[in-house]
């Protein structure tokens, strides 16, 4: 399964291994990169099938979301291959030559002139033991773990930077909103002179208002005119993103989820303000939560 504790990880990363034995070289990459999800996109040369099947099984165990390109490439060494005479092609050039000789007179080839007929020499390529090309799968899954454990250990690094900075956006937050419940506009008295002056003009608009509806209007206009219950709501919000950056791991979504509502409460706010002051900070608090959220995105 994958994590589900731990420090904050970035979905960003690169890692390279290198390895090789006496015949071949090669090389594992893994870049990572923003992902809705986990998708593993794996690009190796024909016949490594069963590695492919191995990264496949590993990656999920140890990543939870990103886009994953892996590549391997593999380089055979300058190995000299054996070489054979084909004595099947060599015997029937000979047979060729002695017919030639015998009807007309030709004289008989050198050596190097045999030799130099395609196909009488052939280069034959080595068949490796079965222990040898286990031994060879065996250093080559060995080397894709060491690349794994190298691109988690760069998006945590990376995450680290991100939770820095994420912490600094959310001081930026905590600091307006504490400024919004401080401005005169959301204050009682403040409060309580506006509703007066909103109801009076309501009384004067429709003096004969029933009690029943003059009660709806003073219901709505204090629903319009208080961002109390919303700037407690941000304060909430702003504890719950400290817990998760807290938490650690697999935190991404619910980070990105809880911004939405960071966004809802401002929005909200600025659309009730009739005070400028207000609106000031509601618009700053837009900014400062659109820029966390730019990082958040980020984040495994």
């Amino acid at each position: 399964m994958a994590k589900t504790k731990g420090p904050v990880s970035s979905m960003t990363g690169f890692a390279r291994q290198e390895g090789g034995d006496d015949l071949l070289t090669w090389s594992w990459e893994l870049k990572s990169v923003n992902g809705r999800n986990l998708d593993i996109r794996c690009r190796l040369p024909a016949g490594y099938e069963e590695l492919e099947l191995m990264a496949r099984g590993r990656i999920p165990k140890v990543l939870a979301r990103g886009s994953l390109q892996v590549n391997l490439w593999v380089n055979r060494g300058e190995v000299r291959p054996e070489i054979r005479i084909n004595r099947q092609v060599l015997d029937q050039v000979l047979e060729v030559v002695e017919e030639l000789r015998n009807s007309v007179g030709a004289s008989p080839p050198s050596s190097d002139g045999l030799l130099a007929i395609r196909g009488v020499i052939e280069e034959v390529q080595q068949e490796e033991e079965e222990d040898v090309l286990t031994a060879r799968r065996g250093s080559m899954a060995a080397d894709f773990e060491a690349a794994l454990s190298a691109l988690e250990a760069a998006r945590r690094g990376e995450g680290a930077r991100l939770h820095d900075v994420v912490m600094e956006r959310l001081k930026t937050i905590e600091g307006l909103v504490d400024e919004a419940s401080k401005a005169e506009a959301t204050q009682p008295e403040a409060l309580r002179a506006r509703l007066q002056e909103q109801l009076e003009e309501v009384l004067q608009s429709a003096p004969a208002l029933p009690e029943e509806r003059l009660a709806q209007e003073v219901a709505l206009i204090v629903a319009k005119s208080d961002v109390r219950e919303e700037i407690d709501r941000l304060r909430t919000h702003c504890t719950a993103a400290r817990e998760l950056l807290k938490e650690g791991a697999t935190i991404g979504r619910r980070l990105d989820f809880l911004c939405q509502e960071f966004n809802r409460e401002t929005n909200t706010i600025c659309s009730k303000s009739g005070d400028s002051e207000l609106t000031r900070i509601g618009l700053e608090l837009k900014s400062a939560i659109e820029q966390m959220r730019e990082q958040i995105q980020n984040i495994e």
